[in-house]
């Protein structure tokens, strides 16, 4: 089984960086792609990646709804 990932044990333990923080931004997008469900454009999509990704805080939500 060793034999299978050698590659990758070796390439750790030359640089000592691991996948995790690549698969953690991978969750977050993935996020955002679920989030960005129903919109036409690809911008919105983007947009989306950058809003979760960064934690962003896009301000107090305003509604349009009459009382």
């Amino acid at each position: 089984m060793l034999e299978e990932y050698w590659l990758g044990v070796t390439r750790w333990h030359h640089s000592r960086v691991s996948n995790g923080l690549l698969e953690g931004l991978n969750s977050l997008i993935q996020t955002a792609k679920r989030r960005a469900r129903g919109y036409r454009a690809a911008g919105n999509y983007k947009a989306m990646i950058y809003l979760v990704a960064a934690k962003l805080n896009p301000g107090p939500q305003i509604s349009y709804s009459t009382p």
